[in-house]
C-alpha cells in the first residue's frame, strides 16, 4: 500500500510515452508514467492520474503550459522530467538550464506533493549523441542539487545506464525508449517511491553479434530516417509536438 491518490506527470516525449505505442491508450502511447500509474491505482482506492507531457517541449514551455495546470489539479505526487530538449540544442549551458529547472521544481514542491525528478542516461554509447555526454553529465549533477534543495526524489537513469546498452531498450529513432525501456524506467520509479510491484523486468537474452558492415548500414539508415529530419526541425523552428495536446489533461482512472 501507498499513500498517493492524485498523480500528475509533466514533461516532454519521455513522459508522454513516445516509443511505447499502444493504440488503446490515450494519445496512442503508454510509457513509463502510465505503467507507474497502473501499479499505484491497483494498490489504493479512488486513485486518479493526469499526464500533461507533450513531445518536443522545452523547459520554459513546460513551465508555462504545464506547471500551473499541474498545481491546479492538487496532486500529492508529481513526476517532472524537463530540460533534455534544451540540453540537445547547440550552445546550451547546462547550468543555466538547471537554474530554470530549479524554479520549476520549486513551484511544484511548494504544493507539498511528493516530487520525483529524473537524470538523463549515459549516452556515451550513442555515436551521434556522444558529443554532448559532458553536458548531460553536468546537467545530471545539477538535477541532484536541485532535488536536494527541494526535497525531491531522484530517478537516476545514469546509474542504470548499463541496462540501456541493450539496443532493445531503445526505439528505432535512438532518441526515445522502447516498450522494454519504458518498463525498465517504470520499475526504477516504483523502486524510488518504495512501492512493491510485480512488473516483469523482461530480462532479454544476449543479442547476436553484428558485423561491422551491418552496424554501419543500420547507422546510415537511422541517419536518413530520423537524424536528418530532426535536424531539419531544429533549423526551421518546428517541433514534433506542434499541434499535440496532453494525452491525459485531467485527473482520471489510470
Amino acid at each position: 500500500m501507498h499513500g498517493w491518490t492524485r498523480y500528475v506527470a509533466i514533461g516532454d516525449s519521455f513522459t508522454e510515452g513516445i516509443g511505447d505505442p499502444e493504440p488503446g491508450a490515450p494519445g496512442g502511447h503508454r510509457g513509463w508514467a502510465d505503467r507507474v500509474a497502473e501499479v499505484l491505482a491497483a494498490q489504493t482506492e479512488d486513485f486518479r492520474y493526469a499526464n500533461l507531457a507533450v513531445r518536443g517541449r522545452l523547459l520554459d514551455q513546460i513551465m508555462a503550459d504545464q506547471a500551473e495546470r499541474a498545481v491546479a489539479l492538487d496532486p500529492d505526487l508529481v513526476t517532472i522530467s524537463a530540460g533534455g530538449n534544451d540540453i540537445l540544442r547547440p550552445g546550451s549551458d547546462p547550468d543555466e538550464v538547471a537554474s530554470r529547472f530549479d524554479r520549476l521544481v520549486g513551484r511544484i514542491a511548494r504544493t507539498g506533493a511528493t516530487v520525483v525528478v529524473f537524470t538523463g542516461p549515459d549516452i556515451g554509447m550513442t555515436p551521434v549523441m556522444r558529443a554532448i555526454r559532458g553536458k548531460v553529465a553536468v546537467y545530471d549533477m545539477d538535477i541532484h542539487k536541485v532535488a536536494l534543495k527541494h526535497g525531491a526524489l531522484v530517478a537516476d537513469l545514469w546509474a542504470i545506464s548499463g541496462a540501456f546498452r541493450d539496443p532493445r531498450m531503445w526505439d528505432p529513432d535512438r532518441l526515445h525508449f522502447s516498450p522494454l525501456g519504458h518498463q525498465t524506467i517504470a520499475r526504477l520509479v516504483l523502486a524510488v517511491l518504495g512501492v512493491d510491484h510485480d512488473l516483469d523486468p523482461f530480462r532479454p537474452e544476449p543479442l547476436p553479434a553484428r558485423s561491422w558492415g551491418r552496424a554501419r548500414a543500420e547507422d546510415l539508415a537511422w541517419a536518413r530516417d530520423y537524424f536528418v529530419p530532426w535536424i531539419g526541425r531544429r533549423l526551421t523552428g518546428r517541433s514534433s509536438g506542434d499541434g499535440v495536446q496532453p494525452k491525459r489533461p485531467d485527473l482520471g482512472p489510470a
